[in-house]
């Protein structure tokens, strides 16, 4: 005896929309917060760079050879110094999100390529300069103004370290013509790429030249824009 078993769907029957597919791919949400904190390491490269240039004892031409005049006048800056140190310090944590961020951005869209490695390690060796650059505040803040806790001679060298190293910003140049070549690329808006040209490429020069110091004027400044282009200007990147 043979059985024949039919089986019928109702054209009738509900879909249940509440099901989802779980092997479809989550959707990325990308966030800005690595370039607003981009934006905020801009402004306190902004502010080491001005305040370092408040603590001026020891280019001071009235206090050439007067060790102890040169710490008599850093004793009544120490207020900017620990101002200086703060942007300092906060601008070095900062810069280490972004660089995180604009590696994340530039490997989305160039994959394979060693650009945003080169963005990377360029802001992460500003950042580490940075850091080393403030390392001599605690000392020096807190001795200056105790008479005879520090030396003359080492008060001066600490004006000058202050004055220098915190405004090496020249891996972040490279940072900046790695943008543009980007940008070339079709990976970042253009505008951006032209801004890494024009500030980071003089960045990347002053920083190689004799002029190293003046990398400190114009690598806040690339960054900033940067920064703000990321945060404001990059939305068909987000949208993608």
């Amino acid at each position: 005896m043979t059985t024949h078993v039919t089986t019928q769907v109702s054209s009738s029957h509900p879909v249940r929309d509440d099901h989802t597919d779980r092997t479809a791919p989550p959707a990325v949400r990308r966030h800005r917060g690595w370039a607003l904190a981009g934006v905020g390491a801009g402004l306190c490269g902004i502010g080491t760079i001005t305040t370092s240039g408040m603590v001026n004892a020891v280019y001071d031409p009235a206090l050439v050879d007067d060790p102890a005049g040169i710490t008599a006048r850093l004793a009544e800056q120490v207020p900017t110094m620990y101002a200086f140190h703060t942007f300092t310090t906060l601008g070095a944590v900062l810069l280490v999100v972004f660089a995180a961020g604009l590696h994340r951005r530039l490997a989305s869209t160039l994959p394979g390529s060693a650009l945003p490695v080169v963005a990377l390690a360029g802001l992460l060796g500003t950042a580490v300069v940075s850091v080393l650059g403030s390392g001599l505040d605690t000392e020096f803040m807190m001795g200056i103004p105790i008479e005879g806790a520090v030396q003359d001679a080492n008060a001066a060298m600490y004006n000058h370290w202050i004055g220098t190293i915190p405004w090496l910003w020249t891996l972040a140049g490279l940072s900046g013509v790695a943008t543009y070549v980007a940008g070339r690329r079709g990976s970042v808006p253009r505008w951006i790429g032209r801004t890494g040209l024009v500030l980071g490429g003089l960045t990347l020069l002053l920083g190689i030249s004799p002029l190293q110091y003046m990398a400190g004027m114009t690598g806040p400044l690339w960054l900033l824009v940067t920064a703000i282009g990321f945060a404001a200007g990059d939305r068909a990147h987000r949208r993608a």
